[in-house]
């Protein structure tokens, strides 16, 4: 028995909301139980190396959270970035300050921009010799492929108060966290009115940015007063090394395309089969990935079930595509959009992923079209679909022969052909079934052929 073609959109949006439901990844509890006293005490190691991306808030998070329940001494993050995003690196500085631990951050050789605010907000900076730590502005990313640009000035101003913010709270010096943000912050003797401030190991110590020097782990305990601690060395649970892999750009944007052209593909292909079990397996991994880093929340998934539903009225209910067909457009684009886009996202950048959306659908469509013609030329393709002939020795009757009284005859469309409907050809009303296409109310069309009881035709174009 077929399937009905609303049947891809439905469980799409139950199987993203389910999901969601699951929640975080499971958080393994602490390795050992809150320490004995007298027993040695218990020091965590977390690296931050490489891009700083929004994957890495919840691992911080669960370091945190194992370390507090194991009764730590310490938290060392041992610090080695150029960066990366924002809101990723503000997430981990709400988490630092909320620690129920003590923090260190031992950066091992730089903590440049989203680095430096994660540093700004450990307890304790520890600097290695040849560290490096600032240059903090904010840009965002431009065309694929070409320079980042400049923010506007409401960002800037956003993310020069959060360094200032953090840096009070741990009671460092606000205007040198200030001036790792925005060049046109002057401090004498370390940098000019138009150069972001950028300071080495020697530097942040004489400034109190900085609190002491260290070139290893080892040296960081000594310096703690924790030398001969227990050092457990933590590193991703193999969940958040998914999460960090779906919520990177590229993943997340083929993850779009394909959702999307395996939805398109079933809705142009009778049952269900692979094309939408493998679009629906994409959306819901993007949702999940997104959820988990906080970049999705119920809005978000709202905005696009809601996309979604409009859409399948548009397709199976209210004919020819007008407001109800816009608004899901609207709303998908909307809800796909915000969920790249993290705290403290300007316009622009709420548009550029919108954008990103946009290229994401009509890649998908582009893709779709192709698929639909080229499919069952290719061999895999063959196997999908039926050619069997079935012969008048099998019991096959031809068309009556009123109906193929109508081939070549002209009309018009009685009602929307999607692809079945009614055609009025000279003066009567007949059942037909358009030649795979979509034909609007009102359009000339004629008969191309009929198969047994199907008259078939096809939208009637000038040259014709």
């Amino acid at each position: 028995m077929r399937m009905p073609r609303s049947v891809p959109l439905v469980s799409a949006v139950l199987l993203v909301g389910a999901l969601a439901l699951l929640g975080a990844p499971a958080r393994p509890a602490a390795d050992q139980p809150p320490r004995a006293p007298g027993s040695r005490p218990v020091v965590y190691v977390a690296p931050i190396h490489g891009i700083i991306d929004l994957g890495l808030a919840p691992f911080v998070e669960r370091v945190l959270e194992d370390a507090a329940v194991a009764g730590a001494a310490a938290v060392i993050l041992e610090i080695n970035t150029f960066g990366g995003r924002v809101d990723a690196a503000v997430v981990i500085r709400d988490s630092l300050l909320r620690a129920r631990v003590r923090t260190v951050a031992f950066v091992n050789k730089r903590a440049i921009s989203a680095g430096a605010l994660i540093s700004l907000a450990a307890e304790k900076i520890a600097m290695a010799d040849g560290g490096t730590i600032g240059a903090a502005t904010p840009v965002e990313m431009g065309v694929p492929g070409g320079p980042a640009q400049p923010v506007a000035e409401k960002t800037v101003s956003y993310v020069r108060k959060e360094f200032r913010a953090t840096a009070e709270s741990r009671k460092r010096p606000p205007l040198l966290a200030e001036a790792m943000v925005d060049a046109d912050v002057e401090i004498a003797g370390l940098s000019a009115k138009g150069k972001l401030l950028t300071l080495t190991t020697a530097e942040a110590l004489e400034h109190g940015v900085a609190d002491f020097r260290a070139d290893s782990v080892e040296a960081v305990l000594d310096a703690l007063g924790l030398a001969g601690a227990e050092v457990r060395r933590a590193g991703p649970t193999w969940a958040e090394t998914v999460v960090r892999f779906l919520t990177h750009p590229l993943v997340s944007s083929l993850l779009m395309t394909i959702g999307i052209l395996g939805i398109v593909v079933e809705l142009r292909t009778p049952g269900f089969g692979v094309p939408g079990a493998l679009g629906i397996a994409s959306l819901a991994l993007f949702f999940w990935g997104h959820w988990l880093v906080r970049l999705v929340g119920w809005e978000e998934l709202l905005l696009v079930s809601l996309g979604l539903l409009l859409l399948a009225i548009e397709l199976f209910v209210t004919p020819g595509f007008g407001v109800t067909g816009a608004l899901g457009i609207a709303a998908l684009l909307g809800g796909l959009g915000l969920s790249l886009v993290g705290a403290g996202a300007t316009w622009r950048a709420v548009l550029i992923a919108v954008g990103r959306v946009a290229a994401s659908l009509l890649v998908a469509l582009a893709a779709s079209l192709a698929v639909l013609r080229f499919l069952p030329r290719l061999p895999f393709g063959r196997r999908l679909v039926l050619e069997t002939e079935l012969t008048a020795h099998a019991g096959f009757a031809s068309a009556p022969e009123a109906d193929r009284a109508w081939l070549g005859k002209r009309g018009t469309a009685a009602s929307t052909l999607r692809p079945a409907g009614i055609a009025d050809i000279e003066g009567e009303r007949v059942d037909v079934v358009s030649d795979g296409e979509f034909i609007q109310t009102g359009e000339p069309i004629t008969v191309v052929r009929v198969d047994g009881n199907r008259i078939v035709v096809r939208r009637l174009r000038g040259k014709d």
